[in-house]
């Protein structure tokens, strides 16, 4: 019987052989096995609750969060969460963003120099926005970070520059309607289905019953904010908190 957050046999099975070798040959204290260790990973995202604060059953805290940032560093999660979208139905794809505000502790300070940790000031706080382009089935298919105060419009085309859209019915709603954007669609041989802005000069036409399907993408963040360390913000490096999205949208996969 599986405890509370972690892999149930099934969902393991899906990914075991995606993850490196357990075995390294090096002298020095035995680390818990790769599945002890993604359940110690689990357990923090979906509580929210400080590494420190990980239960004794998954190792030392530091030893579970050391093998965190190798498989972030090595791009183990990437590729496993690219493997899983391998399978997406590309027949239609819904694109939204939604706003996740950044702990008070992580948005204060100077910014120093190095990666940008994609962590915007405006008068709501702290925050960081989460761009992702679903499946016709609510999968996601790819990932973007940013400041929360950025356009949504302006990480589409970056968003579907990553998959094969021809023949794809691609949904978004008005804040996506940009002749830049309609135009790529277009040139990619797919049909874009998202509302003109109101008052716009020229109404284009909407397949409406089809815009419905929109709500598969508004149900995966309802999901991936159903992780606590997702819902509000508590890395500072944008490449750690990456990292929780990517793990959380693995486990959406093999639910």
């Amino acid at each position: 019987m599986s405890r509370r957050y972690e892999l149930t046999d099934q969902e393991w099975e899906q990914i075991a052989s995606l993850l490196p070798p357990e075995k390294t040959g090096k002298p020095g204290r035995p680390s818990k096995d790769n599945r002890t260790m993604l359940n110690g990973m689990v357990w923090i995202a979906r509580s929210g609750a400080p590494w420190r604060d990980l239960p004794e059953r998954y190792g030392p805290w530091n030893s579970v969060y050391s093998r965190f940032r190798k498989w972030i560093d090595d791009g183990i999660l990437d590729n496993i969460f690219r493997v899983l979208s391998l399978e997406a139905e590309l027949d239609e794809l819904s694109l939204d963003a939604t706003i996740v505000q950044a702990h008070q502790q992580k948005g204060r300070g100077k910014k120093k120099r190095g990666p940008p940790n994609e962590i915007g000031h405006s008068r709501g706080g702290a925050s960081s926005k989460i761009h992702v382009a679903v499946d016709a089935y609510g999968y996601p298919v790819y990932l973007m970070l940013s400041e929360g105060q950025r356009n949504d419009i302006n990480f589409a085309i970056p968003l579907l520059e990553h998959m094969d859209i021809e023949k794809s019915s691609v949904l978004a709603d008005r804040g996506y309607d940009s002749q830049n954007l309609i135009d790529y669609i277009y040139e990619k041989g797919a049909e874009p289905t998202i509302p003109s802005k109101k008052g716009a000069k020229f109404e284009r036409h909407c397949d409406w019953w089809l815009y419905k399907e929109r709500h598969l993408v508004e149900k995966y963040f309802l999901k991936l904010k159903g992780f606590r360390h997702i819902a509000t913000r508590y890395d500072k490096l944008a490449f750690t908190y990456m990292g929780f999205i990517c793990l959380a949208s693995i486990l959406i996969w093999i639910k």
